[in-house]
């Protein structure tokens, strides 16, 4: 691996110029630095970021955690992170724990589980010096498991932190219910029903609770026998579209795309034309919504935005720029609704 020393010995310059410009440095002419900048360049240079951590006592260097790569979202926001760590001249560094894909749902009460691989990736992390961490959470919900007493800022996208010490980026689900319910009331409609997923899951009590606003401020009746909770899972709303149909709704909001799916084949079979016959509202924007017939109309998870956030936040702490409120802080990112044909404009 070249050297800041080689590359001033190339260039005929001292070491001392190649790291100004290096660092971004405008005390030499512009053509030393086009030089500089060349020899750089042709020769393939890289920084020793662990040297540099060393000598500076930073490594520019961010840790990503995340629960689970192959989880739904997580992607997206690593993506994201990442981009935003480079766009400021960090390095990031990935470390994957792999719960769903070791433990499947049984980890979440699990403490232990959870720690014994998550503790081991914190040390690596500490190890090679990382400015900050940010934790990537498979879905929302209390994250208990980070260490409190962490020398560096982190910031938990995806998660609420139990402590309150790091600041949590999420979806701003209740309004994602509130709107879509707003939405589909706008549209005529009065007989709601709504397909939630595990009922104890965050993501489903927040979005639950916006659809009951909407109703409130629409001067429509909550109807418990018209809210059914599934799975996430197809089946599960193939299931509960049958309850519902014969409860008489006329619109049927699902707390996932996957779900609505699953309606779908349940009203397809019953020769129920949707966008005609009866309504269908979905949530997340996967990438089958589109090509689901009609299309799905449902709410975007703007999965970018809360990875960008984070490192924003992360940024901040590291800078030293931060609110002095913001380890209490809960950031909620807005949804974005993507409006297709499977909503009709239901007759008074």
């Amino acid at each position: 691996m070249i050297t800041v020393k080689e590359i001033a010995r190339l260039c005929g310059v001292s070491p001392s110029t190649v790291s100004n410009c290096l660092n971004g440095k405008t005390n030499m002419s512009e053509e030393t630095r086009q030089k500089v900048l060349n020899t750089i360049k042709e020769n393939g240079y890289q920084p020793n970021y662990f040297a540099q951590s060393m000598r500076k006592q930073n490594s520019r260097i961010i840790g990503i955690i995340t629960e689970d790569l192959g989880q739904f979202g997580t992607g997206a926001m690593v993506k994201s992170i990442m981009a935003y760590c480079d766009d400021q001249g960090y390095r990031t560094i990935l470390m994957n724990l792999r719960l769903y894909d070791r433990w499947a749902d049984t980890w979440y009460e699990d403490e232990q589980k959870q720690k014994s691989v998550l503790e081991p990736a914190v040390r690596e992390a500490l190890s090679i010096r990382v400015d900050g961490l940010i934790y990537v959470a498979g879905h929302c919900r209390i994250i208990r498991s980070l260490p409190e007493t962490l020398p560096i800022p982190a910031v938990i996208a995806y998660g609420i932190s139990k402590n309150g010490r790091y600041p949590s980026v999420i979806i701003d689900d209740e309004y994602g219910g509130y709107d879509m319910t707003r939405y589909i009331i706008s549209k005529g409609h009065t007989r709601i029903g709504l397909i939630g997923g595990v009922a104890e899951n965050l993501h489903t009590i927040s979005r639950l609770k916006g659809y009951q606003r909407a109703l409130f401020e629409g001067k429509l009746p909550y109807n418990p026998s018209w809210v059914r909770y599934g799975d996430w899972q197809r089946e599960s709303g193939y299931r509960e579209a049958e309850y519902l149909v014969k409860k008489g709704v006329t619109a049927i909001f699902c707390m996932n795309d996957n779900m609505a799916a699953g309606v779908y084949d349940y009203l397809y079979e019953k020769n129920l034309i949707i966008g005609k016959d009866i309504s269908v509202a979905g949530y997340d924007d996967q990438e089958i919504a589109a090509y689901m017939y009609p299309g799905l109309t449902t709410n975007r998870i703007r999965l970018n935005e809360i990875g960008r956030k984070s490192a924003e936040m992360l940024m901040k702490a590291l800078g030293g720029t931060q609110e002095e409120n913001v380890c209490a802080s809960i950031f909620r990112v807005p949804c974005k609704m993507v409006e297709r044909n499977s909503v009709f404009m239901r007759a008074p």
